[in-house]
């Protein structure tokens, strides 16, 4: 049996257990054990989660007086906020322990790690108050030291990786590059964060971004724009955000660090766009054989250079199919709706425009998308990702796109 290493206790579920009759310590583990058997599935056996170290040992104290039992129930958790959650409610569920009738209440879920950030803060003022008596001037400097190192302290480890308090718990993650960048995050209220702590990226990280809502945020140098590559062709990375141009994330001010992540980009988005920017190796060298052209360009008169006009991309539409998307969206209007076809211009299916990202993700093959909104950065990433042929809306961003955006001014 996997015994539970101290270092790796999360929470400690406290139960009282009373009851009528005379009852001892084997006869609540059995219970205990017995009893919760089969409730959660296989994956939250309690002797399978004891046997791989997720549980710890089960401690029971039990006083029998006058004929009747009365103790508490102690079992160490390495499980998540939520898993731990269900085991301590299973102990509610048994009504006998031994020969005897018994009620069991769970009265606490002890976070251990927040025992040891209130140790660190009262040791920490401790500290404090013995410098200040000293003579030390700077007492804010000095606080601020305490409060970095509180910050430090609530890194935890994931899979030997440095990540923020509230990686594991988050349906969301930030990918940074090294603990440094996780630490200034704290600072600024930052806390599901993960750093790669090299220049390839680990197997875990990858396995974790295809459970997880993932946003990559790289330094704005050479070495982020490396790691980002990385970390695009080998994790299942959403979206995008970049530190401002020669600054590093754990460097940034709370405004750039918030900046940078609002202005994030769906990763399909960011991948067109960079494939835009960059010319194709033929092109420059094409480029680079023909300089002649540009040299007749600079020494041509400019009465006799046209002028340079740049026209924007209409798509052609059919008149039928023209017909059709206006028909759609004049029957969405007022409606906060949309409707996603398949290629055969069948309905897969109508949600709200709130939820039109989240069902997009789950659908296979949609073709076109007709709805009563908006087209902006994020949905156009999606569908993009998802090789949507159609985007009809009543309006719609200026954006770069392999998708057909047509807005209602379109389709007049």
């Amino acid at each position: 049996m996997a015994k539970l290493a101290p270092t790796s206790i999360k929470y400690v579920i406290k139960a009282s257990i009373k009851a009528k009759g005379v009852i001892e310590k084997p006869d609540v583990i059995g219970a205990v054990f017995g009893q919760t058997e089969g409730l959660l599935g296989s994956d939250l056996n309690l002797r399978e989660l004891q046997e791989t170290g997720r549980i710890g040992r089960v401690e029971v104290n039990v006083k029998s007086k006058s004929g009747e039992s009365e103790g508490e129930i102690i079992i160490p958790s390495s499980l998540d906020a939520a898993e731990t959650a269900l085991i301590a409610a299973t102990l509610e569920t048994i009504e006998r322990v031994g020969p005897c009738t018994a009620d069991i209440k769970v009265t606490t879920v002890e976070d251990t790690r927040s025992d040891k950030r209130k140790y660190v803060v009262d040791k920490a003022k401790e500290i404090l108050k013995g410098l200040v008596d000293s003579g030390v001037p700077d007492a804010d400097g000095l606080s601020e030291e305490i409060k970095e190192a509180v910050r430090s302290h609530e890194i935890t480890s994931f899979h030997g990786l440095p990540c923020g308090p509230n990686m594991e718990d988050s349906g969301e993650m930030i990918i940074v590059e090294g603990r440094a960048d996780i630490i200034n995050l704290l600072r600024h209220g930052i806390r599901n964060t993960i750093a790669i702590e090299g220049a390839s990226v680990p197997d875990v990280v990858k396995e974790i971004s295809r459970e997880k809502e993932t946003t990559a945020f790289m330094d704005g140098d050479r070495g982020g724009q490396l790691n980002l590559k990385g970390l695009m062709e080998t994790a299942d990375i959403d979206f995008v955000a970049i530190a401002p141009e020669g600054k590093e994330v754990e460097e940034l001010s709370k405004k750039e660090i918030y900046k940078a992540l609002r202005e994030k980009t769906p990763a399909a988005q960011f991948k067109f766009d960079r494939r835009r920017t960059v010319p194709k190796r033929e092109e420059r060298a094409k480029i680079k054989r023909t300089p002649s052209r540009s040299r007749e360009r600079e020494t041509r008169p400019a009465r006799d250079r046209k002028p340079r006009t740049f026209e924007k991309r209409v798509p052609r539409l059919g008149k039928e199919q023209k017909e059709s998307f206006r028909k759609m969206l004049t029957d969405l209007v007022g409606t906060r709706a949309a409707c996603i076809f398949d290629s055969k211009e069948q309905l897969l299916g109508k949600v709200p425009v709130s939820e039109l990202i989240n069902t997009l993700r789950t659908i296979d093959s949609p073709h076109t998308i007709v709805f009563d909104g908006k087209v902006d950065q994020k949905l156009n990433g999606i569908a993009m990702d998802k090789g949507v042929k159609y985007l009809v809306a009543m309006e719609k961003e200026d954006l770069h796109s392999s998708v057909t955006i047509l807005s209602k001014k379109d389709l007049e």
